[in-house]
């Protein structure tokens, strides 16, 4: 059992805005500096549902980008085992098969706990979560030049696919649940993932936030 308490921070925006980027950038630069028990990272990702009971023509129907895609109460279960000093087991998910792996990975509490994903700031259950909620702002043109590229070099997606699913599903849940979740965010970030500056007053607030912890401890 660890005496601190996590500060959980959210970094959320549209599919391919950078905020993976930004989270891991931030993850690998204060790794070496704060430990394996100093930070870690969650994707919201790995909680899409588990589909292993549809086909696959049906899995490639679902709406991922709808947040009944995610199975959210099982996301906010476990932030609050983990707030709590508690050990989870995290799902992982495979884009390929577009369902869970059997497999899951075990996630231990540590000092600071980044989440990433699209639908972050638009759940009030996890918003309740978060203790600094961030929102990377990127234009949906070049995020998606960006999905184009991530999805048929990374996920074996064609460019017709990935288009039809853009125009279809994922512009128009964009507009009705991700933008107006910026709202929420207390921080708001523009040139998604390479914004040094911004990389690094959130790196400066994590450092003060984890030396807290070492004078209370």
């Amino acid at each position: 059992m660890h005496n601190f308490k996590p500060t959980v921070i959210a970094i959320a925006g549209a599919s391919a805005s950078g905020k993976t980027l930004f989270a891991q950038t931030i993850y690998n630069e204060l790794l070496p500096e704060l430990g394996a028990d100093g930070i870690s990272i969650i994707k919201e990702d790995a909680y899409y549902r588990d589909q292993q009971n549809l086909p696959m023509s049906e899995r490639e129907k679902t709406n991922y980008d709808h947040p009944d895609a995610f199975e959210h109460s099982l996301m906010r279960d476990q932030l609050i085992a983990l707030i709590s000093n508690k050990t989870v087991q995290c799902p992982e998910y495979c884009y390929k098969t577009h369902t869970r792996l059997e497999s899951s990975i075990k996630l231990s509490p540590t000092k600071i706990i980044l989440v990433e994903g699209i639908l972050l700031l638009s759940n009030q259950e996890l918003l309740d979560c978060f203790d600094i909620k961030v929102y990377i702002d990127t234009p949906l043109d070049i995020c998606l030049i960006r999905r184009i590229q991530r999805d048929t070099a990374e996920r074996a997606r064609s460019i017709e696919s990935i288009t039809n699913q853009y125009l279809e599903t994922v512009r128009p849940m964009y507009y009705r649940y991700i933008e107006p979740s910026k709202e929420s965010a207390d921080l708001v970030i523009t040139r998604g993932g390479k914004n040094r500056m911004a990389i690094e007053v959130l790196k400066a607030k994590i450092r003060q936030l984890t030396k807290k912890l070492v004078v209370q401890s």
